[in-house]
């Protein structure tokens, strides 16, 4: 089985926000893999399973808030007994331009809590990031950067990135991390 990831903050105020890009490429990702599909409540979040190519697939929104959303990671981590490279998880990132995708093996929190959290709750930080870039926050605080929504000049470069962050997720589901790294990532 594998278990992909969108950070984001539950609620409608949190809809189209720089912080639930995560959340929103779930979506994309659930419409492909699972049309039709009710997500449920389960692990402290709302997740959407489907079968591809004959392997278990979950998707998972935690609903316990972006800097809480280890505890929804953890438990599906423990309930199905998953390796950390069976994870995948997909998360904004003001250190990346907007619109940027970038999928990696392993790596730093890079200061964002959810992922921060991911890493307590799991003990271990040895699993796939795929960052989306939302620009840096420059004089703004970075809270009401990141649950702010895109200026309209950040629009289309979103657009744009989450459909080749679900690209980047169902690749890395159908072919792995190398497969997913040297097609997405524009420095590889």
């Amino acid at each position: 089985m594998k278990l992909v990831v969108g950070i984001g903050n539950p609620g409608p105020e949190y809809d189209r926000t720089r912080h639930n890009v995560g959340f929103d490429v779930l979506d994309r990702l659930a419409r492909r893999l699972a049309p039709g599909e009710t997500a449920r409540a389960r692990f402290k979040g709302a997740t959407v399973e489907a079968d591809l190519d004959g392997e278990k697939v979950m998707l998972l929104k935690p609903t316990t808030y972006v800097n809480c959303s280890g505890e929804a990671v953890g438990e599906v981590i423990r309930f199905y007994k998953l390796a950390t490279d069976d994870l995948l998880v997909v998360v904004d990132d003001t250190a990346l331009p907007c619109g940027r995708v970038r999928i990696r093996p392993g790596g730093g929190d890079g200061g964002h809590n959810g992922l921060r959290n991911i890493t307590q709750h799991l003990g271990s930080g040895e699993w796939c990031r795929l960052r989306i870039g939302i620009d840096h926050q420059g004089d703004i605080p970075l809270k009401n950067y990141v649950l702010g929504k895109f200026r309209p000049d950040q629009a289309d470069a979103v657009e744009g990135a989450l459909d080749r962050a679900a690209d980047a997720s169902e690749l890395w589901l159908r072919r792995g991390l190398d497969a997913a790294m040297n097609a997405f990532n524009p420095d590889q």
